[in-house]
């Protein structure tokens, strides 16, 4: 099969595509056949070594001293079943599904296997496989950290980077739990996030929000502090008596299966929706990363591996 191999950290010229054995089921495994993935910003952090501190040598550990050591990296999976371990009762050949598995990776690739207890389900019948595979990895993050700070009914949360794919759904599903949500993001990104159900926006060109007046139940930092330091350096000024701040930094977030099929469930019901910024082919892979690697898309990066 064809893949994009990452045959060391660094920029995006790492990645390569190459010609590589087809992957095979374990017993509990599934093979799928990949239509689409995604471009993370996880991704660009482990092919770029993206670390600082203690945690640099740690990934190194975690992951590979001078390359991933899987080679093929890429969470985010949208494709058919084409075979299943014999062990594995949850899924058959031939299944639409979609997912995400940050520990086994592998979907810069024609087809990956994975264990059928990864965060994997059947991809909403209203959602091409696209559109499905920019839900899991913002939808996700954002499940665990939404349901973290308790966001509930009439609540006030304001969302740091509220139009990247965290943030994008972060606003979604806080607005589905019935709270009040200011989205901050760039001027370009202001009716998108209003389209996304957040009652105010700021545009952090312009204004501070800290430095507003207003203040908030929960603050919620999409972005993480690499690149939030400084604006998130005051965000307890904008927090009301027993508020709570969070950034996507403060826990690693686990994804469950269970919140991939309530997202399902909403993007069904109209009450979710896939947010694509661009669109590439596995050849472009380089590109992809490369726009990536800008810190200013909007909601999901997606590649088509092969046509539907």
């Amino acid at each position: 099969m064809r893949a994009a191999v990452c045959t060391a950290y660094g920029p995006p010229e790492v990645l390569q595509i190459r010609t590589v054995p087809d992957p095979r089921p374990r017993n509990k495994e599934v093979c799928i056949r990949l239509v689409a993935t995604a471009v993370t910003a996880s991704d660009c952090i482990v092919r770029g070594l993206k670390m600082r501190g203690v945690y640099r040598p740690l990934m190194r550990v975690v992951f590979g001293i001078r390359a991933p050591r899987k080679g093929i990296i890429g969470m985010i999976a949208a494709g058919e079943i084409e075979s299943a371990g014999r062990e594995v009762t949850t899924f058959k050949p031939g299944d639409q599904v979609f997912g995400m598995d940050g520990f086994r990776a592998g979907t810069y690739a024609e087809k990956v296997c994975w264990p059928a207890t990864s965060a994997l389900a059947l991809r909403p019948d209203n959602l091409t496989y696209e559109e499905s595979a920019a839900l899991p990895y913002g939808g996700l993050i954002a499940s665990f950290f939404v349901r973290r700070l308790k966001v509930g009914k009439g609540q006030r949360l304001l969302v740091y980077g509220a139009s990247g794919a965290i943030g994008t759904s972060a606003v979604q599903l806080a607005r589905h739990l019935g709270a009040e949500v200011t989205g901050v993001c760039s001027t370009a990104n202001l009716e998108l996030v209003r389209s996304l159900g957040a009652t105010t926006t700021i545009d952090y060109t312009k204004d501070d929000f800290t430095q507003s007046g207003r203040r908030y139940d929960l603050i919620f930092d999409a972005v993480g502090k690499r690149k939030s330091a400084k604006a998130m350096l005051n965000a307890g000024a904008a927090l009301a008596s027993g508020g709570v701040s969070m950034s996507v930094d403060d826990a690693f977030p686990r994804t469950k299966k269970s919140d991939l099929m309530v997202l399902k469930e909403l993007a069904e019901s109209g009450a979710f929706r896939s947010v694509i910024d661009r669109r590439y082919t596995l050849d472009e892979i380089v590109e992809a990363h490369r726009y990536v690697d800008l810190g200013h898309k909007k909601g999901n990066v997606i590649v088509t591996i092969s046509p539907s």
